[in-house]
């Protein structure tokens, strides 16, 4: 096969339908809007959740509490992820991010207890549990709040 040779697959390509372009194209006089009513008016239509004048569904479910505008996401570090460090290693967010542990730093990461660490680390993250703190200083690393 050559490149002039190219076509594309059967039935992929088809012409797009040119409305109101005289009686001629198919497609002429009322531009397949139909007579009268309103979808065929000018500026014609229902707004979005309309439902032919039966209460529509937005209004018909409760509403609930809200949304805190001022919410922190901290990005969530198990301690069993922490094993992966060498001893003596200070785990900073730059090296969590740059070894794959978390994606990005959202507002802070947050160092929380599921599992164990086997290393000494000196670890340094936006917010510790208190059981991850517990757990990091009892295997003889540090933590630090940044």
């Amino acid at each position: 096969m050559k490149l002039h040779e190219l076509k594309p697959a059967e039935g992929s390509r088809k012409a797009r339908k040119r409305v109101g372009r005289g009686i001629g194209s198919g497609h002429g006089k009322t531009a397949t809007k139909g007579h009268k009513g309103q979808n065929a008016r000018s500026g014609g239509g229902v707004r979005l959740g309309f439902e032919g004048g039966q209460t529509p569904l937005f209004r018909r479910l409760p509403k609930r509490g809200f949304t805190n505008i001022h919410r922190k996401e901290f990005a969530a570090v198990n301690l069993e992820k922490l094993n992966r460090f060498e001893d003596g290693t200070e785990v900073t967010p730059e090296l969590l991010i740059e070894t794959g542990v978390v994606k990005s730093e959202k507002a802070g990461i947050k160092i929380l207890a599921k599992g164990n660490v086997e290393k000494k680390l000196t670890v340094k993250a936006h917010k510790f549990s208190a059981a991850a703190k517990e757990a990091i200083e009892a295997a003889g690393g540090k933590t630090e709040v940044i």
